[in-house]
């Protein structure tokens, strides 16, 4: 995100949620702080509701605004990894916020919550 668009919004919650209000960026954080790192294909296996275009556009988005950083090694076949920057990780407790209140409201919903193990 460059500082021009930064100097559009209206609020810090607006700032927030432009980057983390895509369809798949809390899900691609949250994975990323459990596994370190990983690469596209690991990614994509493990949201596999997100299409290739889907999943690339969300990372590219979050590299563009700090969050992600993206290893690229020049070997054939390429080889990409992904991993949190340091202001990445700073949206983990957000992130595990989010998931607590997830399992709350399966459970307020009472239906069976379908990651239990995280």
């Amino acid at each position: 995100m460059d500082k021009k668009k930064a100097l559009s919004f209206h609020c810090s919650v607006e700032a927030a949620m432009a980057v983390l209000g895509g369809k798949y960026k809390a899900i691609i954080i949250w994975h990323l702080n459990v596994s370190s790192v990983m690469r596209y294909n690991e990614i994509q296996k493990a949201i596999p509701q997100a299409t290739a275009k889907m999943l690339s556009q969300q990372l590219k988005e979050l590299e563009s605004d700090g969050i992600i950083r993206r290893k690229l090694y020049p070997v054939v076949p390429p080889k990409t990894e992904y991993s949190l920057t340091e202001l990445g990780k700073t949206l983990v407790p957000i992130v595990n916020a989010m998931s607590d209140w997830g399992h709350d409201y399966f459970q307020y919903l009472g239906v069976p919550d379908p990651c239990p193990e995280d």
